[in-house]
């Protein structure tokens, strides 16, 4: 994985185009109903997933393993997701 740093800023352009779905849903329906909160929860869970998977194609080099890893990583951003959004676990952090 010898790419330019430069060349693969692109992925932080992924989180800005996931929080505009709900942004732009909210404009036409009343059905989406996030406050700033809920964005900005949503961009630190986004924006810290793909930081992390940037730190993770930087730092192995066995692309089995940065696969592996990147996996564990979205696996994680869903279920902690899903814990959030219904309360899938049951913990305090669940919504409502």
């Amino acid at each position: 994985m010898t790419t330019n740093y430069t060349s693969q800023r692109w992925i932080y352009i992924i989180p800005v185009v996931l929080l505009s779905i709900p942004a732009l849903a909210m404009l036409f329906t009343n059905e989406v109903n996030w406050n700033a909160f809920d964005f900005l929860v949503a961009a630190v869970l986004l924006f810290g997933t793909v930081f992390i998977i940037d730190r993770l194609r930087r730092n192995i080099k066995n692309k089995r393993n940065f696969w592996i890893g990147t996996a564990i990583v979205l696996l994680l951003l869903f279920l902690l997701w899903a814990e959030l959004a219904v309360g899938i676990f049951g913990t305090p952090l669940a919504g409502n």
